[in-house]
């Protein structure tokens, strides 16, 4: 995974967090489960961004191109 989509990971894992926050703080569930969805969507990323660095790694290990 490459700076870029770390990157644009945790900005949506963030900005999922404060929506959620400011959710709860307002009373707002609409905007407190927007910011459950973002940041659920953000570890989905993440983790398919770690599965293929995984294979990739496991390739190269083999000696694989």
């Amino acid at each position: 995974m490459n700076f870029q989509d770390k990157a644009e990971n945790k900005f949506q894992e963030v900005a999922g967090k404060a929506k959620e926050f400011v959710g709860e703080k307002s009373g707002d569930q609409e905007l407190q489960g927007e910011g459950a969805a973002d940041q659920a969507g953000a570890g989905a990323k993440q983790a398919t961004e770690n599965v293929k660095d995984a294979a990739k790694n496991l390739k190269d290990g083999l000696g694989g191109n």
